[in-house]
């Protein structure tokens, strides 16, 4: 089924030349559905970018979706311009009395920022409270899953000695569980961070579940059944060139950035890298989407409201480590 996205958002174009299933707004209103109402709260500093990336996943999965595009308020991006911001983005605060099936909230590049000192975490920690009474099930990456992590448990994602950088296989830790059907028990997993919530602090809370994870990096992927959050830590909604022109522009910056592991062919920058996720990423965005169909309620603003659970030594879990 398509996706429906704003007119002439940059977006549309490349992935019409790539078939994804684009809808306009006149044929979403003679199908005699209901589309799920998606929203993406986009943090990343290269918007189109990251807008374009999460909408091809989302438009080759199976049911009709109305994305909506959202920012903050109280930070000013500089690296987006202001009228695409102004055409296809909408604050928060003028749509945070709607109620939405699924929400995505990226990462963003503040892994050396305490989170007190981000100049919207005020705000950021309002959207995500709110998504617990407005929104059926949120999908956290990277930056924003520790994020929410530590407003919700107070866990910590402390900084690395070098930055996990490259493609890291993540072995499967549950199996046969819901949002991973059809991923092998080993997935390649773009991984970009300078920072890393620990193994031990996510077993030490008893409804958070680790389904993916690797003894390189860490966990990949959780899921907390108490809030219907599904973080990822890393980043499979990667273009196959992302990890290049990331490590093309540190290289340019002079920062001391190690070659991206498992990456380019013979570990040649030279070479053009080969897309060994794809087919997991897009596995994992169609389970998110096929859970949001099978949960959410027909009248959205029926969403069932969840409460974070107090965190007692009862409910902690002894440390285990990968």
């Amino acid at each position: 089924m398509p996706i429906k996205i704003p007119d002439d958002l940059p977006a549309q174009k490349i992935l019409s030349l790539e078939n994804v299933p684009l809808i306009t707004h006149h044929d979403a209103l003679i199908q005699d559905v209901r589309p799920l109402k998606v929203a993406i709260l986009n943090l990343m500093p290269n918007k189109i970018q990251t807008e374009t990336q999460l909408a091809r996943l989302l438009g080759h999965t199976p049911l009709q979706i109305e994305l909506t595009l959202l920012k903050v308020s109280s930070h000013q991006s500089k690296n987006t311009s202001s009228e695409h911001l102004l055409n296809f983005y909408q604050n928060w605060h003028e749509k945070k009395h709607e109620y939405f099936d699924g929400l995505i909230i990226t990462g963003a590049p503040l892994e050396h920022i305490p989170y007190q000192q981000v100049d919207y975490w005020q705000e950021l920690t309002e959207i995500f409270d709110w998504s617990l009474t407005h929104v059926n099930k949120i999908f956290a990456i990277c930056w924003g899953a520790q994020a929410a992590l530590y407003h919700f448990y107070g866990i910590e994602s402390p900084l690395l000695p070098t930055k996990r950088f490259g493609i890291y296989h993540q072995n499967v830790q549950i199996k046969n569980h819901h949002t991973i059907r059809g991923i092998n028990d080993s997935a390649a997993v773009p991984v970009s961070r300078h920072s890393e919530t620990t193994q031990s602090a996510i077993d030490s809370i008893a409804h958070l579940d680790t389904i993916l994870s690797s003894s390189e990096t860490g966990p990949c992927l959780i899921e907390d059944v108490a809030t219907q959050y599904l973080h990822m830590f890393n980043h499979l909604e990667y273009d196959s060139i992302t990890l290049r022109d990331e490590y093309q522009r540190d290289c340019q910056h002079n920062q001391d950035i190690q070659m991206p592991h498992n990456y380019f062919p013979d570990n040649n920058p030279a070479n053009e890298p080969v897309n060994v996720w794809r087919s997991t990423a897009h596995l994992l965005f169609r389970n998110w989407v096929d859970d949001i169909y099978q949960s959410t309620p027909f009248d959205v603003t029926q969403i069932k409201a969840r409460h974070v659970p107090k965190i007692s030594n009862v409910q902690k879990k002894s440390y285990i480590t990968v």
